[in-house]
């Protein structure tokens, strides 16, 4: 076994050195110590989960082989660990005497240890998110303070630079670093501390200190920083009476305090997160109050709780058994549950339980046994700053979310909810409205059908959203009318309420919670709703479909999905794409506003198809297809990850049905981009894998767009239009040999009168070219009589670039087929010939001969009639 380990009491560069090592390694374990700086310690309860550390009780038994060693060059005690431990060291710090002259070591004069360990992650080409590249900036940031110390090289900088370049972040690292201060320094913070008040400003905590220091010459913004880490409050604003003026340092920590307009207001300036104010002749408690005055317009609402949270949590009760639990998180991909007897919260079940508790065979016991014990629950109307400090207070990753008035649980709020309003707001990102676009997206009366479908939810306390592609397309400037509207809340009733209001009918699905409103254009109620006009009928849908917001999962690999009612996020996650994981709200006060928990905003104005999570094409492999579709469609590319996932599960389109297959290949020959899309599954292997057989190539994308503009000349007088999907497949299929058809044909699970089409035409182009010259129009017409028209058309249209083989065809469809002779079979019962095989001989000859130039008159076809039937015994 090889671990990672570093010194006791580990501050920021030891934990980001261990991170790096193990990015480096990634075969190692990379430990943390039991005994974290504080700071550390509250980064990790709120950003630890995406990060490969693991705790010291988490480390298996086993013998210890190899020790990385970071930070520090004394090894600590670790079980396992014996003389034969081969141990290399990683440090910044000077050679030690006292280090085992057996251990290798990398020792550099570095203001970090973190900064050459991510040197070499820049040589790997080792790409960061963001809490990892931000936990190895605050690594060098905290030991060369903030880049400032005499110690600090440029190697600090470039690694920073190149830190910031992967998307770390300064306002989260500035969040966590403390700074040392001076004596005077402690002077002055401890009278701020006293003096500290607290004021709640449209649901934030503001947090405003006063203090003297004459005569004080070193700078009071580190001092800000530490009351902010101390306090944690959406503002803070210090005043410091000093040198006959008053100094305002000001911070925030979220984008709805903007403190740069009060320092202006004072003659100062500076951004919104940081500003400063020297003011002049002026009383120190003057200065105060009229701060306090003109707080108020600098404070935006900060989201709340009940802006993030996901509705209709999936709760457990104490007794469920541990077994149970973990089968829910296998099928639904959560990390926890809350446990709640009696509608109230008594626990949180985590899978880190669950999964220690599985593996000591502990399955049959109840969630109350392993769960961690607590009532913590949260408000809609708290703020994220609360929330914030209850998940690193109580280091809960799932919070329940109480309703304000009877206390029951109407939500849950996750750490990757947090996460993500964190990340937007430190990158001074805020919810997009969209109200505009949609509003010159759609008709007037369209547009009032949706505000008519979100008064009636928000009166039933419910929110709805149009998601997915209407969404990805009006952000694209390509709206379209068609739009799938989600509730997260039921469906069904809301669709009932609909129809009571304003007439229609109601056909729904309970089992997915899904309900179409059918509209009655001119009932009064609707009329009078969307204001729209009497006579003619309003320009309106002939229905709307109403989804719950569900959740789902996969049996096994290519089934199809179960579901189950989840909330808008998990609703979104089940999605294919994160480009169609996009949702804009429609209710209350969030009309226009979108939702954007999956990065789908991002991908699109990068112009990527990323797959959602890593399964996807595990669960359902036909996405591949969709991938292909929405890259030529869009004219984006499958990002990297995407096409390397796609490849490994590219097998399993093996096993999906053939109805499936054509239904997905339907939606891809419909698009404008046909061509260019078979062109690339083929490239990607994906026919190849629905059948070996199957291919695309130039000459077939030219042979589809003359199909899709394709009309058959008059003169050939079809009796019906060719099916669609019959010829298609008789023209993709028709340079293949007749087995290989006839797989594809069983593989693709066919109707018979399909496959008898494919089948025809791949013979018949196989066998025109091969015709002789010179063959008679009698020939041609025996030859193709008993062939289906499809086939014909299909044959025809294959062999554009043959067109000597084309001749027969055309003649056949356009004269030969409709030559008939005068002659029938009543004709030959008059003139004594009984019925029987004759009759056909007889009327094939003389359609033979008028094919073929022998007859040009009725006279010649009487008389060569009364040859033919005295040769038979008739009458002539």
């Amino acid at each position: 076994m090889h671990l990672i380990l570093t010194h006791e009491q580990a501050d920021f560069d030891a934990a980001a050195a261990l991170l790096a090592a193990r990015l480096l390694q990634p075969d190692a374990l990379a430990v943390l110590p039991r005994r974290l700086n504080r700071n550390v310690r509250a980064f990790l309860t709120l950003y630890g989960d995406t990060l490969p550390l693991v705790e010291s009780d988490d480390v298996p038994r086993q013998p210890v082989e190899r020790v990385t060693l970071v930070d520090t060059q004394a090894l600590p005690s670790f079980k396992g660990l014996s003389p034969r431990t081969r141990v290399h060291v990683v440090d910044h710090h000077p050679a030690s005497a006292h280090r085992d002259p057996a251990w290798t070591a990398d020792l550099e004069p570095l203001g970090a240890t973190t900064t050459r360990l991510v040197e070499g992650l820049q040589e790997a080409g080792t790409t960061l998110d963001l809490v990892g590249s931000t936990l190895l900036l605050m690594g060098i940031y905290e030991d060369t303070g903030s880049l400032s110390y005499a110690g600090t090289t440029s190697r600090d900088l470039q690694a920073c630079a190149w830190l910031l370049e992967q998307g770390a972040s300064l306002s989260i690292a500035d969040d966590f670093l403390n700074h040392p201060l001076s004596a005077d320094q402690r002077r002055l913070y401890e009278r701020l501390l006293d003096s500290a008040e607290t004021h709640m400003v449209n649901g934030l905590s503001i947090v405003l200190a006063c203090a003297s220091a004459e005569g004080m010459l070193d700078e009071i913004s580190t001092l800000a920083h530490k009351l902010r880490d101390l306090f944690d409050p959406a503002g803070l604003f210090v005043l410091v009476a000093q040198n006959g003026s008053v100094q305002l340092v000001a911070r925030s920590t979220t984008e709805s305090v903007d403190v740069a307009r009060l320092a202006e207001h004072f003659g100062g300036g500076g951004h919104n997160r940081a500003a400063a104010a020297l003011i002049r002749e002026r009383r120190l408690e003057d200065v105060r109050l009229e701060l306090l005055d003109q707080i108020a317009a600098a404070v935006r609402p900060m989201r709340t709780v009940g802006e993030i949270m996901s509705r209709e949590p999936q709760l457990l009760d104490p007794a469920t058994r541990i077994a149970d639990a973990a089968q829910r998180m296998q099928r639904f991909g959560h990390e926890g549950y809350p446990v709640v007897q009696d509608g109230r919260v008594v626990g949180l079940l985590t899978r880190r339980a669950v999964d220690r508790a599985i593996a000591h065979g502990l399955g049959a016991r109840p969630v109350s046994s392993v769960m961690e014990a607590g009532e913590l629950v949260v408000s809609p109307g708290d703020s994220i700053q609360h929330l914030q400090r209850v998940m690193i207070e109580h280091d809960w990753g799932q919070v329940p979310v109480a309703g304000p008035e009877r206390g029951e649980i109407i939500g849950i709020v996750t750490r990757t909810d947090l996460l993500r309003t964190l990340a937007a707001e430190a990158s001074g990102l805020r919810p997009a409205s969209l109200a505009a676009r949609l509003e010159t997206a759609l008709e007037p009366e369209r547009l009032a059908l949706l505000r008519l479908v979100a008064r009636q939810a928000e009166a039933r306390g419910a929110a709805v959203y149009i998601v997915g592609g209407f969404v990805r397309d009006l952000l694209l400037d390509q709206p379209s009318l068609d739009f799938d509207l989600v509730v997260e809340g039921d469906a069904i009733g809301l669709a009932h309420d609909l129809a009571a209001a304003c007439g229609g009918r109601v056909s729904s699905h309970s089992r997915f919670g899904t309900a179409k409103w059918h509209i009655d254009a001119r009932h009064p109620g609707l009329t009078r709703a969307v204001a729209a006009r009497k006579d003619p009928a309003p320009d309106l849908p002939a229905s709307i479909d109403l989804v719950s917001a569900r959740t789902e999962f996969y049996a096994h690999p290519t089934a199809l999905p179960s579901v189950q009612r989840g909330s808008i996020k998990l609703d979104l996650h089940r999605r294919d794409f994160t480009i169609n994981t996009l949702a804009l709200r429609l209710d209350g006060r969030h009309y226009g506003e979108l939702l954007d928990p999956w990065g789908g905003g991002r991908d699109l104005g990068d112009r990527l198809i990323r797959v959602l999570h890593s399964i996807s094409f595990i669960d359902d492999p036909t996405r591949m297809l969709r991938a292909v579709r929405l890259e030529q469609r869009l004219g984006f590319t499958i990002e990297s990850r995407t096409l390397e996932l796609m490849q490994q599960a590219r097998p399993l389109l093996g096993r999906v049905s053939g109805e499936r297959l054509r239904d997905e290949l339907g939606l891809t020959f419909a698009e404008s981009t046909a061509g260019a899309a078979m062109s690339r599954l083929h490239a990607l292997g994906l026919l190849a894998a629905v059948h070996p057989a199957l291919t695309w190539n130039h000459g077939l994308s030219t042979r589809l767009e003359e199909l899709r503009t394709f009309r058959p000349p008059v003169e050939w007088r079809l009796r019906e239009a060719p099916e669609a999907e019959r010829l298609l497949y008789a023209v993709w299929l028709s340079d293949l040999d007749a087995n290989q058809v006839a797989e594809v044909c069983t593989r693709m699970r066919f109707s018979l009168a399909t496959r008898a089409a494919v089948l025809d035409a791949q013979r018949l182009v196989a066998a025109l070219p091969r015709w002789p010259a010179g063959v008679s129009p009698s020939e041609v017409v025996a030859r193709l009589d008993e062939t289906r028209e499809e086939s014909l058309v299909a044959a025809w249209l294959t062999l554009a670039d043959r067109p000597e083989a084309r001749l027969p065809l055309e003649a056949y469809l356009a004269h030969w087929r409709h030559v008939i002779p005068k002659a029938d079979g009543r004709v030959l019962r008059r003139l004594g010939l009984p019925p029987g095989p004759a009759y056909r001989t007889i009327l094939t000859t003389l359609r033979a001969a008028w094919l073929d130039g022998q007859l040009e008159t009725a006279d010649q076809e009487r008389d060569l009639l009364q040859t033919l039937v005295e040769m038979r015994g008739g009458r002539g």
